[in-house]
This record gives C-alpha cells, structure tokens and sequence, in this order.
C-alpha cells in the first residue's frame, strides 16, 4: 500500500464493509477505483467519497442524492453548491427523522397503556381452582 492508494481488502478493513459494497458502489459511479487487471487501487479521493456514502447512508439519504452531491463537488464553486444541496437535503431529512421519531414515541407510548391495561386484566381474572380427583 502506499500512502496514495489502499486494496480493496484495505478498504474493506478500514471501513467495515465488503468486496461486494465497494463493487456495487464502483458499479452505481459512486467510487472510481484504478484499475491494474483484476486489482482495484482505491485514491484517497475514493476514501473521502466512500466516507460520506456511508455517512449519507447512515442519515437515510438515498444513493441517487449521495450521488448527485459528490457530483456537486466539481462545480468550481469552493464546494458552495454543493454545501446548500447537502444542507437542503440534511433539513428535510432531521424533518423526517423527527417525525418518525414522534410517531415511534407514540406507537411506544399506546403500547405501554395496552401493557398495563392487560397487567390489569390479568390480574383481576382470578385462576380457577384445581378439582382434587
């Protein structure tokens, strides 16, 4: 390895994922591995683009938008278009997250109420007594 270039195994390790995410990422022109035959030689522009997918797909963001904002980062702006579409993207996502988040809340706090209403139930039904044969 030098300190320009990582395998595929490297980038697998120092990442935790698989062969398999990095091809399919390679495939949907999200990372552009060098190609020497078989062997994929990742840049460091490659880390730096898998690191925000995998952000980006920790947020929720789909690939199509993880996509379009690493294109962003050409545009010869110093990366301001790009910042406001991630911004943009970031603000309806939080909405998003929130509101799943308060609908979870609820769904939890319905459940708890039908919890204790059969705590009750349970409680108030007397068990039947055993007949001595």
């Amino acid at each position: 390895m030098t300190d320009k270039t990582m395998t595929i195994r490297q980038m697998c390790d120092a990442f935790d994922v698989t062969p398999r995410t990095l091809r399919f990422y390679e495939a949907k022109e999200l990372l552009f591995p060098i190609r020497e035959g078989q062997k994929r030689l990742f840049t460091r522009r490659d880390r730096a683009r898998l690191k925000l997918i995998l952000r980006g797909k920790r947020f929720g963001f789909s690939l199509e938008e993880i996509r379009q904002l690493l294109d962003l980062y050409n545009e010869g702006d110093q990366q301001r278009t790009q910042l406001e579409r991630s911004y943009e993207l970031a603000q309806k996502r939080m909405g998003d997250l929130i509101a799943q988040r308060d609908e979870l809340s609820s769904a939890i706090n319905d459940l708890e109420e039908q919890m204790k209403w059969g705590e009750k139930m349970l409680a108030s039904i007397k068990e039947p007594k055993k007949v001595a044969e």
